[in-house]
């Protein structure tokens, strides 16, 4: 689970804005990591500014841009990067330790089409991304906050579901995906009420997982054992 963002909601699930939002998770690096955030940086690494980011100057092309929220170690991140390498990706993580690991698969790999924000999302969402740049935008399995009384605390909030549409283009998917079926209940009763959105499942719920998003180790070991895996594709229409 990736702790996408401590950005904090009230009651009625409204982002609060605070002099300080975010608290950036420094975390003890391995070696590995360290090199890879010195060496890497300078070539994937986006230092937050909020200034909106000018893509094709980023990419040094013009293609589709996916940006996932909260990547964790980024091990799919780096996956989908590879696997397409005709699109553009930036990932988004608070965790340092998850950047600079990022960092050394995706150098590994050899992928070149692949941006990284050491920040909170939702000022990156709200500050750094273009109105209608994006292809798609991911969030698989935030945290799910599972207890009643702090289901508040969840990313997946209205506000938040129209700053998503907000940086989508027309045709363009926020892409969902969580373990925990009480979420992905959540996650559906928010969208479905979202203006400008339209669910992509041919039932009105969920859908298969699509081949883009890789089956991580985690994911593997809970069908294992029986646990099911929730995926929602919603395309901006308005």
């Amino acid at each position: 689970m990736s702790d996408v963002t401590t950005a904090e909601f009230n009651e009625e699930g409204k982002y609060l804005r605070k002099v300080r939002s975010f608290v950036l998770r420094e975390g003890r690096l391995t070696k590995g990591q360290a090199t890879a955030m010195e060496q890497q940086w300078p070539s994937m690494g986006l230092d937050y500014s909020p200034e909106p980011l000018d893509l094709v100057q980023v990419f040094g092309r013009e293609a589709d841009t996916v940006l996932e929220i909260g990547f964790g170690m980024g091990a799919s991140l780096v996956e989908m990067a590879k696997a397409s390498p005709e699109l553009n990706f930036i990932g988004i993580e608070v965790h340092k330790p998850g950047v600079g690991a990022c960092l050394s698969d995706a150098a590994e790999a050899g992928v070149t089409n692949l941006r990284i924000f050491h920040h909170d999302a939702v000022e990156v969402l709200e500050n750094s991304i273009v109105a209608g740049s994006l292809a798609r935008v991911q969030l698989f399995f935030p945290d799910p906050w599972h207890k009643k009384r702090h289901h508040k605390r969840r990313i997946v909030q209205p506000d938040f579901a129209q700053l998503i549409r907000r940086t989508l283009k027309i045709g363009g998917v926020f892409h969902l995906a969580t373990d925990w079926e009480n979420y992905s209940e959540h996650m559906l009763e928010v969208l479905d009420a979202a203006e400008g959105y339209k669910n992509q499942s041919t039932t009105g719920d969920v859908i298969k997982r699509p081949e883009h998003r890789p089956l991580t180790k985690f994911e593997a070991r809970g069908h294992r054992l029986g646990h099911g895996v929730w995926d929602i594709m919603f395309e901006r229409i308005d």
